[in-house]
């Protein structure tokens, strides 16, 4: 390849950086991508494939453990989307629980976190008095919300069909929301802009937005009549589209005119508002939050 086809004219990055960005480098005349990752030197200085605390392996980073309140359940956990859904449905059950911040990138790698989900991903939760009385863990957002529907009986249809619709969107959010957060990666956080990325995952939120939108068309929630977890499991998501992600525009996001009515009904109720505060980034007075509830 000669040298005045390696440039990439937008960024300045030769052929091989911008492969190297993606995190892919074509394999010369057999069609297919290899990872790249461990042997790339970028002559422009960028770097993106191992930026922050981003690492290849997982595991304790530091020696330390967790603090502990005083109630049953204790969330380890920070305000991110993911979070908020805990903290929301917490709020709507009534459930006694004490919220820890987790630093991202910090404390979700010490020894205490790693124990509670080895994945060090937030949030993670521990019950004092699970199942027989015993001490549990819980991770990954999901679980935790069905893990708590089932402990506060709360949140989660009577009728058996309509719990398999609830478990459809549930579903449909955990495989939707990577995409809403690459969306947010390439947009906002990524230190090159790269039109393919940006550009395919806008498109794929403004589908996933789209799905919703004709879902909830004549409904108050997304099964219908009924607020159950499928709400309370989507909607920090979309919330953080425009909070976090400021894609108003971007995305066109008041032309979801049924996504909006019913963001807005969810959002009023006070146990969103306040379970959408708890462990917030900045200087919030909700973080290490300890509940009132009394169940």
């Amino acid at each position: 390849m000669s040298a005045g086809k390696e440039q990439q004219d937008t960024a300045g990055l030769t052929w091989l950086e911008v492969a190297g960005v993606a995190g892919l480098a074509l394999v010369a005349g057999m069609g297919i991508a290899r990872p790249l990752y461990k042997r790339l030197d970028y002559a422009a200085g960028v770097k993106l494939a191992h930026s922050g605390s981003n690492r290849a392996t997982s595991g304790v980073r530091e020696q330390r453990s967790l603090p502990v309140g005083k109630h049953p359940l204790q969330l380890y956990s920070a305000g991110t989307p993911n979070g908020q859904k805990v903290t929301v449905a917490l709020e709507e059950m009534g459930l006694a629980y004490d919220a820890h911040f987790i630093s991202i990138g910090g404390d979700q790698f010490t020894s205490g976190f790693v124990e509670i989900n080895p994945n060090s991903k937030i949030p993670a939760l521990v019950d004092r008095e699970g199942p027989n009385g015993k001490e549990i863990r819980v991770f990954e957002t999901a679980s935790i919300l069905l893990y708590l529907a089932e402990k506060s009986g709360k949140l989660v249809p009577k009728d058996p069909a309509q719990k398999v619709e609830m478990m459809n969107w549930i579903m449909w959010l955990q495989g939707s929301a990577p995409y809403f957060g690459q969306f947010g990666h390439f947009t906002k956080y990524a230190k090159v802009k790269l039109g393919y990325p940006i550009e395919r995952y806008s498109m794929e939120a403004q589908r996933l937005l789209d799905v919703l939108d004709k879902q909830l068309e004549g409904k108050d929630y997304i099964l219908g009549s009924e607020y159950t977890l499928a709400d309370i499991n989507t909607m920090p998501w979309i919330n953080c589209l425009s909070q976090f992600y400021n894609a108003d525009e971007t995305l066109e996001l008041d032309s979801y005119k049924n996504v909006q009515k019913w963001m807005a009904r969810i959002k009023s109720r006070p146990a969103v508002k306040l379970g959408m505060q708890i462990n917030g980034f900045g200087d919030s007075k909700y973080r290490n939050y300890s509940s009132s509830g009394s169940t």
